[in-house]
């Protein structure tokens, strides 16, 4: 994982992201042990309190469980919260952002929709 300094996003935040995409591409597994807040700090070197931040945000919404002296570990339901909470959130506003746009450029339904399947056309030719 390599930090972003110049983001807007706190580094707690892109903790916390980067580990749901390590859940959600199954690098982390459910109910397996996830890094603790002193091995983060170690990797990325960052103060140990931001890193358990990034770790707090995924306890306090039930994508990891504590296990008292054990650590953190990944939610049976992890996959499932991730995909929910980046689908009604961050999906949600950058399509909201890009329809917006379209109508700026007087780009039609038709047209964009075109554009999406595209895309989706050239992401498949890529893998």
């Amino acid at each position: 994982m390599i930090l972003n300094s110049d983001s807007m996003k706190p580094i707690y935040v892109q903790i916390a992201e980067w580990l749901e995409t390590e859940i959600l591409s199954e690098s982390i597994k459910k109910d397996e042990k996830v890094h603790s807040q002193y091995q983060l700090a170690e990797m990325l070197n960052i103060n140990p309190a931001t890193a358990a931040k990034g770790l707090n945000i995924l306890a306090d919404e039930n994508i990891l469980y504590k296990k008292r002296g054990l650590g953190m570990f990944v939610s049976e339901d992890a996959k499932k919260i991730i995909s929910a909470k980046r689908r009604n959130q961050t999906l949600k506003s950058l399509v909201l952002e890009l329809v917006r746009e379209a109508e700026h450029l007087q780009v039609t339904e038709d047209e964009l929709i075109a554009m999406i399947q595209e895309a989706k056309r050239d992401l498949k030719g890529d893998t």
